[in-house]
């Protein structure tokens, strides 16, 4: 399939095959294409969680509602957002770029500080508010990618934050839930395949200058 088709595929799984798993190898370029996201400086100021425990995502589930993707997908990845972006995560994240990319402490300066200011200037709910933009942009990458490996997947935001930070002690690693991703492969009994997928015309939501 070509993207297009590839999209036009793609749809919120209702219900997953419980028989059928994803390989590692799969969720690993699943993870190492979700680390290659495009963030506002780079910064990434989220974690991804792969949740494996059994016993957890059945809690999970029934922290969503009661809805079963959670529980039933192959895997189950869970995005975060970092409530810890400060003047010491900024010096971090400057470090590694220098090192990377061979650069001394005079060319990293003005950088370092342009992110400082960034930083600062920021309530710690607006800075909250900015890192869960960060996770919806790894978001849509990750569906893309899903789309194009023909792994299906369901993006929910239908669940309590609060019981999924407690669940997982989020609060305890300063992460807040932001949007959870179960990933698998669709049940032959999953009626919402075989709707019409609906969108606006493109002329509708194009605005050209």
């Amino acid at each position: 399939m070509n993207l297009k088709e590839s999209l036009e595929f793609r749809y919120a799984v209702k219900k997953f095959d419980t028989q059928k798993k994803i390989s590692e190898n799969q969720v690993q370029k699943l993870l190492e294409a979700a680390n290659l996201t495009a963030t506002s400086y780079g910064l990434q100021p989220y974690k991804i969680i792969l949740v494996k425990d059994t016993i957890l995502r059945e809690k999970i589930s029934d922290a969503s509602f009661g809805q079963r993707q959670p529980a039933e997908a192959s895997h189950l990845f869970i995005l975060a957002a970092r409530s810890d972006i400060d003047e010491k995560y900024i010096a971090e994240h400057v470090n590694h770029l220098a090192i990377a990319r061979n650069l001394d402490a005079q060319a990293t300066e003005k950088f370092t500080a342009m992110l400082t200011g960034f930083i600062m200037d920021k309530t710690s709910e607006q800075l909250l508010q900015w890192a869960l933009k960060q996770c919806y942009i790894v978001l849509g990458n990750l569906l893309t990618c899903c789309a194009v490996e023909n792994i299906d997947s369901c993006p929910m935001e239908g669940f309590s934050s609060a019981k999924v930070d407690e669940l997982l002690k989020l609060s305890e690693k300063n992460l807040h839930s932001v949007v959870m991703l179960p990933l698998g492969f669709r049940s032959s009994l999953d009626k919402y395949q075989f709707i019409k997928k609906v969108r606006k015309p493109l002329s509708e939501i194009l605005l050209t200058y």
